[in-house]
């Protein structure tokens, strides 16, 4: 799985994106969370995250915190 950080959240719009270790940036939607509260994530938190295709192009399909 490929690791990155939080770049971005919209908690009221319900997603964000993540930047990946090249410097990509993938969409993720706040049901791709997976063992935390999306309310609780916070810009700069680690995480590794699938790669999945959608009709708007690639986006993060399961995101994982990482420890810190």
């Amino acid at each position: 799985m490929p690791n990155g950080t939080i770049a971005r959240l919209l908690i009221d719009k319900g997603f964000g994106f993540i930047r990946d270790e090249a410097g990509v940036e993938h969409f993720f939607h706040r049901s791709a969370i997976r063992g935390a509260v999306f309310e609780l994530l916070r810009e700069s938190q680690r995480v590794e995250f699938t790669i999945e295709d959608s009709p708007k192009g690639p986006r993060a399909g399961e995101v994982r915190l990482l420890d810190e």
